[in-house]
This record gives structure tokens, C-alpha cells and sequence, in this order.
């Protein structure tokens, strides 16, 4: 669809095809050995192994991609998802219902091709998406703030919801965002609502 795709120097980000499965499943493993260090896990990564079936061929759902040339460098998903309690508070449950919320997975950009503001295109292409499908309320994310550049990224376009970080440098490091559903043509750099802290018991 021309209204997802976009160039950006030799690269160029657009909503993925069936070419781009293979790309973009190789971008997600490399990241979980290569940058995480714990390799693929079936309870957290299932999608991985079918991302046609999961992204592709749901009309809620959907893969983004940026591509130089042929290969494929970055990816983005969005699903229907609530967080999953546990590990994550209940609160955050009750406030982002799968059926309402749209969650990005999957935010990767392989090392080499960073600094080019693929990631932040992606998210931005995937919050257009989230708007012109109906149902969805909330675009919601979390992420483990130990990753290099992760927590700066996400405060740059998202709104914190909740820290859980608890500073053991062994464990998750976890923060949730809400990034707000555009009501027209708005990008990433418009003022973001205030919005309430979940409140924990």
C-alpha cells in the first residue's frame, strides 16, 4: 500500500509482503542471540515462527520493514495483545484489553544500519495503521531498559505508564508506554497527552 511505505536515504520502510518473511524473521533471531543473549523462547517469540500467518494475513495486524535494497535491516509488528500478567502488574491488563489494545512487537533495527531513524519510521507507520483500524483505544509497549538505546528511544515518542525497573542488573528492567493514537495525519513529534501513572496496590 503506497500509504505505508517511505524512503529514507538508500533505505525505504514500508508495510512487509510475503518477500520480506524471511528478511525480517532473520532480523527478530539475530537480535535475540545477538543483542539479548538468551536466543529464541517459544513462550515469548512464538510469532517469529509464523509471521505470515500472524501479521500478514490479519487485517488488525501488521508487519513493518525497512529495507536497503533487497535486505531487510529493521522490523516493527503490531497485534492485538494485551501484557501478560504475570510477569506484568494486573492493573496494566485491566487498562490495555486485547480486544482495544494495539501492542508493538518486535522494534528492531540491526546494529549497522541504526542512526538513520529507521526505528522511529516504523513506529510511526505502525501508529498510522493502528489509527485507520477500527476497534483499537491504545497503542501500548513495554521494554527491558537494560537494552542499549531502548529507554531514550521510547521516551522520545511514547508517554511512561509504569516503572517496574527494580536496578538488579540481572532481571528485566521494565518499563511501559502508551503512545497516543493519531486522530488524523499527526507524526511522532506532536505533543503527546498527559496521561495517569498506573497506580500500583
Amino acid at each position: 500500500m503506497t500509504e505505508y511505505f517511505r524512503a529514507i536515504g538508500d533505505y525505504d520502510v514500508q508495510m512487509a509482503g510475503p518477500q520480506h518473511v524471511e528478511g525480517a524473521r532473520s532480523v527478530m533471531l539475530d537480535t535475540f542471540y545477538r543483542e539479548f543473549g538468551y536466543g529464541y523462547q517459544p513462550g515469548w517469540h512464538w510469532d517469529v515462527v509464523d509471521l505470515d500467518g500472524v501479521y500478514l494475513r490479519s487485517p488488525r495486524h501488521a508487519l513493518f520493514v525497512a529495507t536497503r535494497g533487497d535486505e531487510v535491516v529493521g522490523t516493527t509488528a503490531v497485534r492485538a495483545a494485551a501484557p501478560k500478567s504475570p510477569p506484568h502488574p494486573r492493573e496494566l491488563v485491566e487498562r490495555y484489553p486485547a480486544d482495544t489494545t494495539a501492542q508493538l512487537f518486535r522494534v528492531y533495527v540491526r546494529r549497522e544500519h541504526r542512526r538513520h531513524g529507521l526505528a522511529r519510521a516504523m513506529v510511526e507507520m505502525a501508529r498510522r495503521f493502528v489509527a485507520a483500524t477500527p476497534g483499537y483505544r491504545a497503542i501500548y509497549l513495554h521494554t527491558d531498559t537494560r537494552i542499549d538505546g531502548a529507554e531514550p528511544f521510547w521516551r522520545s515518542v511514547a508517554t511512561e505508564v509504569h516503572d517496574a525497573r527494580n536496578d538488579d542488573p540481572t532481571r528485566y528492567q521494565t518499563v511501559h508506554f502508551e503512545i497516543p493514537i493519531p486522530a488524523g495525519d499527526g507524526d511522532l513529534t506532536a505533543q503527546r497527552p498527559v496521561l495517569q501513572a498506573v497506580p500500583m496496590a
